[in-house]
C-alpha cells in the first residue's frame, strides 16, 4: 500500500462532501418549484485492492468513497397514481362545470326561471276567463304569451352558446396535448443522450414527467417508462408519444349545436382511425357535446326546450281552435312554429289583437269564457309544457348532483395522490439543513484527514534521518 494513498482517501471524501453540499444546495433552491423532486447523492466505499504476495502487509483499508450518481427520489408508481387520478379528476370536473352552468342558466327553481313563466301564463288566461270583457286582462295574456316564447328562444340561445364556448375549449385542449406531446418527445431525446453519456438528468426527467401529468389531465394519457430512460405516453392504447417522435391529434365534427353529426377525435393525417377519448378533460367535455340519443348534456337540454315549445304551440292551439271570437269567428292558431330550424327559436305568438281571443265555447255568447278557462287547464295535464319542462329540471338536478359529487370524490382523490407523491419526492428544508451540517462536517473531517497525512509526510520526507542531531 502506497504511502500517500491515504491522500487519494481524504481526497475522496472532500469531492464526495462537497458534491453533497451541491446536490442539497440544488434541492433547497428548487423548494418552491413547481413539479422538482428532490434529488440525493449516490455513494459507495472503494474496495482495497486485493494483492496476495510475499510482500502484503495483511489487511487493508479500502480507498475511500466513490460518487456513483445522483438519484432522483421519485416514484414511479406513485406518478402513475397521480397521472390515473388526474384523468378521472378532469373528465368529472368538466362535467361538473358544464352541468352547474346550465343549470344556473336555467334559474330554476325561481321566480325567473320558465317554469314560473308558464305558471304566469296560465294565471293571465284564468284572469281573462273570469273577466272577459277585460281589456287589459287580455292584453296581459298576449304580454305573458310573448314574454315566454321569447324565454324559451333565450334559453335555447344559451345553452347553444355554451355548447360553443365548450366546443371551443374542446380545441384548445386538443392544442395543448399536441404542443406537450412535442415537448415531451424532445425531453425524450435529450433525456435519453445525458443518461447514455453518465450526465445527470434529473432535471429533464422532472420537466417531462410534468408535461405527462399534463397530458393526463387533458386526455386521460397514460405513460409508460422504457429501459432507455424514455418515456411512452399513450391514448387509447397508441402511442401519442414513442422515445423522440410525437404523434398529434385532430377534433373533427360539427362546430355549432345545430349541425348534425357526433364530434370525432382522430389521429392527424388518418381520419379513418378514431381515438376514444373517454378520460381527461377532453372526454369530459365530449361528453358534454354529444347529441341527446347519446346523453350529451347540453343537447339534451336544448331537446327540452324545443319540447316544451312544441308542446305549447300544439296544446293552445288545439284548444284555441275549438274555441270563438266575441264576433262569433272561430278560434285560429294561437302560436305558431317555424318549419325550420329548432322549434325554440322558431315560436311566435300569431294572435296581435284581443278581438282574436277565442275565449268562448261555439255558439255560448260573446261574453262566454269557457274555452279560456279550458286554456288556464293545460298545464295540469299530464304531458302539458309544464311537466315536460319539470321533468327536464329534475333530470338535469339528479345528473348535476351526479357529476358534483363524482367531481368532489375524483379531486379528493386526486389531491390523496398527489399528496403521497410529494410526501416522497418534494424538498423538506429540515431535512435537507440537517443533509448539509452532515455534508459540512463530512468536509470539515476529511479536510483534517488530509491535514493529518500532510504533517505526517512531511515529518517522514523531510525530517528522516535527522531526528536526534
Amino acid at each position: 500500500m502506497s504511502t500517500f494513498s491515504g491522500l487519494g482517501t481524504a481526497a475522496s471524501a472532500l469531492a464526495a462532501a462537497r458534491r453533497g453540499m451541491d446536490v442539497v444546495g440544488q434541492n433547497i433552491a428548487n423548494q418552491g418549484t413547481e413539479g422538482y423532486t428532490r434529488q440525493r447523492v449516490s455513494t459507495s466505499a472503494i474496495p482495497a485492492a486485493t494483492l496476495s504476495t510475499r510482500f502484503s502487509t495483511g489487511p487493508l483499508p479500502g480507498h475511500g468513497v466513490s460518487v456513483d450518481g445522483i438519484v432522483r427520489l421519485g416514484d414511479a408508481l406513485l406518478d402513475a397514481r397521480v397521472r390515473e387520478s388526474s384523468s378521472a379528476a378532469g373528465f368529472w370536473s368538466a362535467r361538473a362545470l358544464a352541468a352547474t352552468t346550465a343549470e344556473a342558466a336555467m334559474g330554476e327553481p325561481g321566480e325567473h326561471g320558465l317554469a314560473a313563466r308558464l305558471s304566469k301564463f296560465w294565471v293571465g288566461w284564468q284572469d281573462l276567463a273570469i273577466a272577459p270583457d277585460s281589456g287589459a286582462a287580455a292584453a296581459v295574456v298576449l304580454e305573458s304569451a310573448a314574454q315566454l316564447s321569447a324565454q324559451i328562444a333565450g334559453g335555447y340561445r344559451s345553452v347553444a352558446t355554451q355548447w360553443t364556448d365548450t366546443r371551443a375549449s374542446a380545441d384548445r385542449a386538443v392544442v395543448q396535448v399536441n404542443a406537450a406531446a412535442t415537448q415531451i418527445a424532445e425531453l425524450n431525446a435529450e433525456i435519453r443522450n445525458a443518461l447514455a453519456a453518465g450526465r445527470s438528468a434529473n432535471e429533464l426527467i422532472d420537466r417531462r414527467d410534468s408535461l405527462v401529468q399534463v397530458t393526463a389531465r387533458l386526455v386521460g394519457a397514460r405513460g409508460t417508462l422504457e429501459s432507455d430512460g424514455t418515456m411512452t405516453v399513450r391514448v387509447d392504447g397508441n402511442a401519442l408519444v414513442s422515445g423522440s417522435e410525437s404523434r398529434s391529434l385532430t377534433l373533427d365534427g360539427p362546430v355549432s349545436m345545430d349541425e348534425n353529426g357526433t364530434l370525432t377525435v382522430s389521429w392527424s393525417g388518418a381520419s379513418d382511425f378514431p381515438v376514444a377519448v373517454d378520460g381527461g378533460e377532453l372526454g369530459g367535455m365530449l361528453s358534454v357535446l354529444a347529441p341527446a340519443d347519446d346523453g350529451g348534456t347540453l343537447a339534451g337540454i336544448a331537446r327540452s326546450y324545443n319540447a316544451v315549445a312544441t308542446a305549447l304551440a300544439d296544446m293552445v292551439n288545439a284548444q284555441h281552435r275549438l274555441g270563438a271570437t266575441a264576433s262569433g269567428q272561430p278560434g285560429g292558431d294561437f302560436f305558431t312554429v317555424s318549419e325550420t330550424g329548432p322549434a325554440a327559436l322558431g315560436l311566435q305568438v300569431a294572435v296581435h289583437d284581443a278581438s282574436d281571443l277565442a275565449l268562448a265555447a261555439p255558439g255560448a255568447g260573446p261574453l262566454d269564457a269557457g274555452n279560456a278557462n279550458a286554456i288556464s287547464e293545460i298545464g295540469r295535464r299530464a304531458l302539458s309544457p309544464d311537466a315536460i319542462w319539470t321533468e327536464a329540471v329534475g333530470a338535469l338536478a339528479v345528473g348535476t348532483a351526479g357529476d358534483i359529487q363524482r367531481a368532489e370524490l375524483s379531486d379528493a382523490a386526486a389531491i390523496t395522490a398527489t399528496t403521497a407523491q410529494r410526501s416522497v419526492a418534494a424538498v423538506d428544508g429540515d431535512e435537507e439543513t440537517i443533509d448539509l451540517l452532515t455534508f459540512q462536517s463530512a468536509y470539515q473531517a476529511a479536510a483534517r484527514v488530509l491535514t493529518a497525512i500532510d504533517e505526517s509526510l512531511d515529518v517522514l520526507i523531510n525530517r528522516t534521518g535527522i531526528v536526534g542531531r
